[in-house]
């Protein structure tokens, strides 16, 4: 689905299913070089069990256009306009890794507009390191490889992710490259570290919260490991923490346990 968002485009997967504005609504935003995609499993049984989905692209990624965002600040205002746009006064956020900063900055300027918030493999700070930094900007095809072998804990996730023998890493990396050539006008996969690196409004932010958070943090992660959450954990007011048995890209590793995890978080 296509909704005019600050004078643009922006694509939201509904996961098949018709817009009901008598459904509650859940809001999946990805992370660096990402796209609605990487929430299939989720975004589907969500949309097959009594919600509204819109999983979306950010702008300036892929199906949507639009300036991408230069900070988190700016994200979360987009997702705030996404809610205006489709008529929802109050939804669940999801959001991974970046997302899951602007799914967090989003809640803490709008309160009011947020019913529950799921922060997947969160950190802070999250900072990027100077490799990595360098590469997104100079190497990209080098930093894409990075990422992968950094983000996954296991070569194949179980059969209900995309299927017996899915390469996880292929995957990631040939979605990346997608994502990357979206954009020819700006490089959104530096873009996107830098906007992480030099989000410092965290722990402000966690408490201007006022809805119920689950944390949903990686055994195995390497790119934002459970203990660069904790700081985060320790100031919010309503959380729960689920610990993953997998690394950074847990929504394709791990699918069953991050959507039970996140489905029963919902329902309650």
């Amino acid at each position: 689905m296509i909704y005019q968002v600050q004078g643009a485009p922006l694509y939201a997967y509904t996961g098949g299913k018709e817009f009901k504005p008598e459904l509650p609504t859940v809001v999946f935003i990805h992370g660096v070089l990402n796209d609605h995609s990487v929430w299939i499993l989720q975004s589907r049984y969500f949309a097959n069990h009594g919600w509204n989905v819109l999983a979306i692209d950010l702008p300036g990624h892929c199906r949507s256009a639009g300036q991408a965002p230069q900070t988190v600040q700016e994200a979360a205002d987009a997702v705030i306009a996404l809610l205006d746009a489709a008529g929802v006064a109050k939804a669940v956020l999801v959001g991974h890794s970046f997302g899951s900063l602007i799914a967090l900055e989003a809640s803490a300027r709008h309160p009011e507009r947020v019913q529950k918030l799921v922060l997947v493999g969160i950190a802070y700070p999250m900072r990027v390191s100077p490799a990595l930094l360098e590469n997104s900007l100079k190497n990209p095809a080098k930093a894409i490889h990075m990422v992968n072998v950094f983000s996954h804990s296991s070569m194949a996730p179980p059969p209900s992710a995309l299927g017996p023998g899915t390469w996880l890493h292929g995957g990631s990396q040939a979605l990346m490259r997608k994502v990357l050539a979206s954009n020819t006008q700006v490089n959104i996969f530096h873009r996107g570290f830098i906007a992480c690196d030099q989000y410092d409004l965290g722990e402000v932010s966690i408490a201007k919260v006022t809805c119920p958070i689950l944390f949903m943090l990686g055994s195995k992660d390497q790119m934002t490991p459970a203990k660069a959450a904790q700081s985060l954990i320790q100031k919010a007011a309503h959380a729960q923490v689920v610990l993953i048995d997998a690394g950074h890209q847990m929504m394709t590793e791990a699918p069953d346990a991050v959507l039970s995890a996140m489905f029963e978080f919902t329902q309650k």
